[in-house]
């Protein structure tokens, strides 16, 4: 059973920087993605970016250049960088995992953590 706990999100001004993480255990796969995701309020859930097994990055258009997702193998942890913030980058934050392809199609994973809150003003 993969559980994922997202931490580090915060309210911040724009322009600033955050650091999210995503704790991961239970995960038995040799090949995976990781993935991040973000959600406002009264929009649907929204791919951001994405690290697989071989260390390949995927963005959304919207965060290319400012966020970097990386994975510490040893630490089987997943972060996700954020630096020049905007504010329509505030939304819930979530991580998200599964065996097949990176994709930035939520149906596509499946195990997610509960999601930490970014506020940019």
């Amino acid at each position: 059973h993969v559980q994922l706990v997202e931490s580090g999100g915060r309210s911040v001004q724009a322009g600033g920087s955050l650091r999210l993480s995503c704790a991961a255990s239970g995960y038995r796969y040799a090949s995976y993605c990781m993935g991040w995701f973000r959600q406002a309020p009264g929009k649907e859930r929204e791919g951001v970016a994405a690290i697989d097994s071989d260390g390949s990055t995927s963005y959304a258009d919207s965060v290319k250049g400012r966020f970097t997702p990386s994975h510490d193998s040893a630490k089987n942890t997943l972060y996700l960088q954020m630096n020049s913030l905007k504010p329509e980058d505030s939304a819930m934050y979530y991580c998200a995992t599964t065996p097949l392809y990176c994709s930035g199609n939520p149906t596509d994973y499946s195990s997610w953590g509960q999601g930490t809150q970014v506020t940019v003003s």
